[in-house]
């Protein structure tokens, strides 16, 4: 837990209507790594020690707005209609933060990759006198950022917009990310200057810093890198930063001791844990919720979603394994495997062609190809448990709620739809019928009758 000397809180402008994203998910809403980029925002300003935060959204955001209450309880929404810029949106927190008293950090919904270490410098500047920090980044292309111009003692002077900038701040690679910080008395109380006294008619937060220097007061930028700062404001930027978050998750995984065979081909959630020693290999699929011990290998072509999988398991290839699913060491779910809220105990093997949901799989036990636990009815799900060391043969359907009890046998193509004893063995399937010479018969039947319709045509 972060040492805080003061109170810290934060505001999420989230209000964008989002229309470049063409679609009627709400922009911050859209996921990277399988988060909500809103949630991204959150996450941060819980791990800064943020005890106050206020998501600013527009009241037509149904969906949005029931998502953050549902995390945060209904005070730590402020609505901002119509909307006038972010100077404005800020504004619109100040009921929300009525009597708290500390440091205030303006985050943004749509920006999901912002390090929680650039947060801590920009409090970290508040500490040292400044009245305001602003988090900026050396651009390649500046192109249309806000330029940080800063004077000769190395701090922040003015923001400049680009399209008001003279050709030497146009030089300038150092932009403006919009993320601020400060005292939250001294940002609302320069807020209440800021007119909209501009081409757009909008309140713009950047004119704080102005406001703030015309006072005297100290500003200052703290730097961080571009990627980190990315804003999505359409699909194409999305999917950028969801490359950008793949890339980093990568090289951490592989700095921490996973081995990844071809790592431009896995793919991590935000959540997703994988120990020293895991190796995981070409086209491999993490989704939110899993946690892989060390020594296991998940192999080509497999996805893995809310599943814990223990050291020595072998997964894949083309296996898919469900949330729910929880795999005790030296499990092996093999080529096209699916399981689903299922337990599968020390040692116990599933190698092909089954489907394994809802059950409970004892140490040891082996499921046979083609294995199914009917676990619906088309209403319900049920429950299929297998007893330690138990033999399901191939073909087998397992019609749940049932008990396959320790050490039994179930014979190959079997439709068991009562439960097994220990150590018994059940077959349940038709008797066999043989008729000798049968097939000669018909298959001399139907040539007659195929000649026959070929001489007609």
């Amino acid at each position: 837990m972060t040492n805080i000397a003061r109170d810290r809180a934060a505001i999420i402008l989230a209000a964008g209507k989002g229309t470049r994203m063409k679609s009627d998910l709400p922009k911050v809403m859209h996921a990277v790594g399988g988060r909500p980029m809103v949630d991204w925002s959150i996450d941060l300003a819980r791990r800064v020690g943020c005890s106050r935060i206020v998501v600013i959204a527009h009241p037509s955001q149904t969906m949005l707005i029931d998502h953050v209450t549902a995390q945060l309880g209904e005070g730590a929404i402020a609505f901002q209609d119509p909307p006038q810029g972010t100077g404005h949106a800020v504004r619109c927190a100040e009921k929300a933060l009525d009597g708290f008293i500390g440091d205030l950090v303006v985050l943004y919904g749509d920006s999901p990759l912002v390090p929680a270490s650039a947060i801590e410098d920009l409090y970290a500047v508040l500490e040292t006198g400044a009245s305001l920090g602003v988090l900026g980044f050396e651009a390649a292309d500046p192109g249309l950022y806000g330029r940080l111009i800063l004077a000769e003692d190395g701090n922040l002077d003015a923001i400049v917009e680009a399209r008001e900038a003279s050709p030497e701040q146009l030089a300038v690679h150092l932009c403006n990310s919009g993320v601020m910080a400060g005292r939250a008395e001294t940002m609302f109380r320069l807020l209440g200057k800021v007119t909209n006294q501009n081409a757009k008619g909008e309140y713009y937060l950047t004119d704080l810093v102005g406001l703030a220097r015309a006072e005297g007061a100290i500003c200052r930028a703290v730097r961080c890198g571009e990627d980190d700062l990315i804003g999505c404001d359409s699909k194409a930027d999305l999917a950028e930063a969801e490359g950008i978050f793949q890339v980093q998750r990568r090289i951490a995984a592989m700095a921490a001791g996973v081995t990844l065979v071809a790592p431009d081909t896995v793919f991590f959630s935000h959540d997703t844990v994988l120990e020293a020693d895991v190796l995981v290999e070409p086209n491999v699929v993490f989704g939110p919720g899993v946690h892989v011990q060390g020594g296991a290998r998940i192999r080509a072509f497999s996805h893995l979603e809310g599943a814990q999988v223990a050291s020595g398991c072998e997964i894949g290839p083309y296996a898919r394994l469900r949330p729910g699913t929880v795999l005790e060491s030296g499990v092996r779910v093999g080529n096209f495997v699916e399981t689903k809220n299922t337990h599968m105990g020390e040692g116990a093997k599933a190698n092909h062609l089954a489907y394994l949901g809802d059950g409970r799989i004892g140490a040891q036990a082996n499921i046979g190809a083609g294995t199914i636990f009917c676990n619906y009815d088309g209403f319900m799900k049920y429950a299929t448990t297998i007893g330690q060391g138990a033999f399901i043969g191939s073909n087998s359907s397992l019609v749940a709620p049932v008990d396959i009890g320790k050490g039994a046998i179930v014979g190959s193509g079997s439709v068991i739809t009562k439960d097994v004893e220990p150590d018994a063995l059940a077959v349940a399937r038709g008797q066999l019928v043989k008729r000798e010479g049968w097939a000669i018969s018909f298959r001399s039947r139907k040539s007659a009758e195929k000649a026959a319709l070929k001489k007609k045509d």
